[in-house]
């Protein structure tokens, strides 16, 4: 952040009464809202700390550490009092009233911009910090940074003398661009992360359909399996419980070595082949089934990866791929579709008609049930636990439901309702009624089969 972008961001912030809301936005930026159409962004992330502006936006989690409550307690509705650079150095600090204290007491909020001491401090009157984004020990560095603390000021540095001139027309020009570029590298950087996750996930099943043995070969190993059992049976009078193989004649005559089950009795070794004969004669009837179950689980993950390559919103990537959740509850698998947290409400998506099928027996009688209308695409289910979701929740949980069923660009009807006027038919066939439905839109280059 350039000192002198942060001298003209002062001048400016003297001129808005009050700061409507303080909040933590992602995990090392902070939004100061000062009205409902202008919001500033304050990126503390080491090394590529910057403020920026854009549209108030939704946290992408809860926050809720000890921060946290003060910027909502202490800075939220807080009326400006001042706000300078210190020292001449990348540090602004706004002195606020906070709204919540029937006294007339001020207290510091500071923004430090400098390398590796990056940080947001609330301090008290007298500099005691009485909270930080970071708690920084003595183990760490010279100055402390914990609650309680007085906090040391900055090392003075030797600054060049060259003034500029304070850009108070276009800073907002400015600082939009810094987010134009911030949002730029993040969306690059989150869709190689992202989509080196999800092609791990495809490479997976091309090895598993690659294993997959045809019909023809799984036959004539169950005949195999068959035989050699037999030949077992012919033979039980010549084994001793501690052979480990069989060397005798097949019943053309000739020469064959029979490997032994280990740890299984003389008279039950012949029926050990037998179960490998019916589980390959079963492969082989079925493997039609496991190769149509694994295929739509690959295509699955193909349209996430193509709903990745065509995105353009950091937070719908996080949605089609998010983060390993911290607490246990957000670490919940399902062996059976997948599971994804949005606002902290649990949506469970199908990935073939077998996981639609699990999650219609799966969900409650009070859960959305969502699906494209007239396409055959993923189910996907809301854990409702008989509250009202919020409309963004809904919004997004279409999104996915959209972009894990199709490739193709365009806008397409979602039809939700609850679980509970959902009838199914056969499969994962259903029939609903009392649904609403929302619009859609999936962005991208069309794609010609």
């Amino acid at each position: 952040m350039k000192l002198h972008h942060l001298k003209a961001l002062a001048q400016r912030l003297k001129t808005h009464p009050y700061i409507t809301r303080a909040r933590r936005v992602e995990d090392n930026v902070i939004e100061l809202a000062l009205s409902r159409e202008l919001s500033y962004f304050f990126d503390m992330t080491r090394g590529h700390s910057m403020v920026y502006t854009a549209p108030s936006q939704r946290p992408m989690q809860g926050y809720s550490a000890p921060f946290d409550t003060l910027l909502h307690t202490q800075v939220s509705a807080a009326r400006i009092v001042d706000a300078f650079v210190v020292n001449d150095d990348r540090v602004l600090r706004l002195i606020l009233a906070p709204k919540s204290d029937y006294k007339d007491r001020h207290i510091a909020l500071q923004f430090e911009f400098t390398g590796k001491n990056t940080n947001a401090i609330l301090l008290d009157s007298d500099e005691t910090i009485i909270e930080a984004l970071r708690h920084i020990d003595a183990q760490s560095s010279f100055r402390i940074v914990r609650p309680g603390a007085q906090l040391e000021p900055l090392p003075s540095r030797n600054l060049p003398t060259t003034h500029y001139p304070l850009p108070t027309e276009n800073l907002e020009e400015i600082l939009h661009a810094n987010y134009r570029k911030r949002h730029a590298e993040k969306l690059a950087q989150s869709q190689r992360n992202k989509r080196t996750t999800i092609q791990k996930q495809i490479t997976k099943f091309d090895k598993l359909l690659a294993k997959i043995s045809d019909p023809e070969t799984l036959e004539a190993e169950a005949e195999k399996h068959q035989n050699t059992a037999n030949i077992l049976l012919a033979n039980l009078y010549k084994i001793q419980p501690y052979d480990t193989q069989l060397e005798t004649v097949d019943f053309e005559g000739n020469p064959i070595t029979i490997p032994l089950p280990k740890n299984t009795p003389v008279n039950r070794m012949a029926e050990h082949y037998f179960t490998l004969a019916k589980r390959a004669k079963s492969r082989a009837k079925n493997v039609h089934i496991e190769a149509e179950n694994l295929t739509s689980k690959k295509r699955f993950y193909e349209n996430i990866l193509h709903a990745i390559e065509h995105s353009t919103d950091l937070r719908e990537l996080e949605l089609l791929v998010p983060k390993r959740g911290k607490s246990q509850r957000k670490k919940e698998k399902m062996r059976e579709g997948e599971l994804f947290w949005i606002e902290d409400y649990k949506v469970m998506v199908g990935r073939n008609s077998t996981e639609n099928q699990h999650l219609l027996k799966l969900a409650r009688a009070n859960d959305l049930w969502m699906h494209v209308r007239g396409i055959p695409s993923s189910h996907v289910i809301i854990r409702t636990d008989k509250q009202n979701l919020p409309d963004s929740v809904i919004e997004a949980a279409a999104k996915l439901c959209v972009d894990f069923s199709l490739k193709h660009p365009g806008d397409y009807d979602v039809d939700y309702t609850q679980r509970k006027f959902v009838k199914i038919q056969e499969g994962s066939h259903v029939e609903y009624d009392k649904y609403r439905t929302i619009r859609v839109r999936k962005e991208g280059v069309e794609i010609r089969e």
